[in-house]
């Protein structure tokens, strides 16, 4: 499976320059089967001379996404799939310096179609894509825009694959470089990892787990970790992995959750060191000293309670409480945005009812917080969340009571006959913690019609 993928910058840098456009076509070795294409917000202006040169100006990316509005979608998009792009250290760089950002280590297995090309159609005169792709016949639609580019860098992988008569065999190697690797590693363990959503599990010499995992193909992120020495982090835990277990969930919602658990449950050593959770933001709510609920961000400890949402970075945090504040026609200062001893800006302006100098009686505004926060978290709502099973014949099911994640659990369709008080016996157990709470509410947010089942906790399911 293949991610290919085009970019658009303000320039050349990726340290100083930003992304104003990425495409990314996902592709199974013979067709696309999912695509993205979007401009970005690079929060700078572009260079005249490249706005000459791509066709995009200032104007075009003002109201467009800025990158951590997207940065879910591209992780989705290339999670546990092959970087190709034309150049692609150039496109990878630039996607990797966006991510570290925003404190979140991007690390794929890359394809370059440049040196693919040079090593499969040696002898052209020139190697760029767009002199390539004249020289090959294939008609570039929008050149130097990321979509255009990218489906030509799509036809010219598919021409090379057909040339290598064997999908990637001959070009990606499949089994890691034995250099680097600890010398008690058998490499025929990783012909029994199969292409499946699950966890993973990473130990060394002595048994001990060292790395806890997900991916929607565990076999491709195994072989990612155990070709990288792109960190020393990296390169030091490739050497130390002896042996290697997994659990297939089919589902990415469990994956993650079973990821979540287990790494809270053992601690792994290369876990630890690659959390940034001290550096996290998460939004609090609060009851004043006038009786008026309050919201504000702040950054998270481990004796918080489990925050209404979380954030990578403090853009991302303002903008969310911006756009909810604004939904909601919440009060400036009392979403800790404003700080005055009278009334907010908003409050001058028309904008805000006066809850700030308590002109807007406590019980009518807070009615209004209270539906802000229902729309964001889990609240005390339960539900039965269903999803992917291990297999055609099963599906998984997560169980949520009063907002608390109860635990999850497989089961076969059949066998319960609508019946769904039964699946209280398939129902593991799990703890529920900020990171498992944060997980849902973003399955929820894009949940499949129908894969919802709320209910009332008193009378639990029928």
């Amino acid at each position: 499976m293949y991610s290919i993928i085009d970019i658009e910058t303000t320039g050349v840098s990726p340290q100083r320059d930003k992304i104003t456009e990425i495409a990314v076509y996902v592709h199974d070795g013979s067709k696309i089967i999912n695509e993205f294409t979007t401009l970005i917000n690079p929060e700078r202006a572009i260079p005249y001379y490249i706005s000459q040169m791509t066709g995009i100006t200032d104007d075009m990316v003002v109201d467009a996404p800025r990158f951590f509005e997207v940065a879910r979608k591209i992780v989705d998009l290339t999670e546990g799939m092959i970087f190709v792009a034309h150049n692609a250290p150039f496109d990878y760089r630039f996607i990797q310096s966006e991510f570290k950002q925003l404190g979140f280590d991007f690390e794929r297995q890359t394809l370059c179609t440049v040196r693919m090309s040079r090593k499969l159609i040696p002898g052209k005169p020139s190697y760029s894509l767009g002199n390539l792709c004249q020289n090959l016949g294939i008609k570039i639609e929008g050149r130097h825009r990321a979509a255009g580019d990218a489906l030509a860098t799509v036809k010219l992988l598919e021409l090379l694959l057909k040339i290598s008569n064997e999908t990637d065999s001959s070009i990606i190697s499949t089994t890691p470089d034995r250099k680097g690797l600890h010398p008690n590693f058998d490499l025929n363990l990783l012909s029994k990892i199969p292409e499946k959503t699950g966890v993973y599990y990473l130990y060394d010499e002595r048994g001990v787990l060292i790395y806890v995992g997900k991916s929607i193909n565990i076999r491709q992120r195994i072989l990612q970790h155990l070709g990288s020495t792109k960190s020393n982090r990296a390169a030091e835990m490739r050497g130390r992995v002896v042996d290697i277990s997994f659990e297939i969930t089919g589902s990415e919602l469990i994956a993650l959750l079973l990821e979540t658990e287990e790494i809270k449950r053992d601690k792994p050593v290369f876990n630890r060191l690659g959390r940034r959770t001290g550096n996290r933001l998460g939004l609090f709510s609060y009851e004043n000293q006038n009786g008026y609920l309050c919201l504000v961000i702040k950054r998270m400890t481990a004796k918080d309670e489990i925050p209404l949402t979380s954030f990578t970075n403090a853009d991302e945090s303002k903008d969310f409480i911006e756009r909810l504040m604004a939904k909601y026609d919440l009060c400036q200062k009392l979403c800790n945005l404003y700080s005055s001893s009278g009334a907010c800006f908003h409050y001058e302006i028309k904008k805000c009812s006066g809850a700030c100098i308590g002109e807007e009686p406590a019980d009518v505004y807070n009615l209004r917080v209270q539906r802000a926060i229902e729309s964001i978290g889990l609240s005390s709502k339960s539900f039965l969340l269903f999803d992917k099973g291990r297999n055609d014949s099963e599906k998984s099911v997560v169980k949520v009571i009063n907002g608390k994640l109860v635990g999850y659990g497989f089961f076969d369709p059949s066998s319960i006959d609508g019946n769904l008080s039964l699946l209280d016996d398939i129902i593991s157990p799990c703890s529920d913690n900020r990171d498992a709470q944060s997980i849902i509410r973003s399955f929820l947010g894009k949940a499949k019609q129908g894969s919802v089942l709320y209910f009332n906790a008193e009378s639990q399911v029928d």
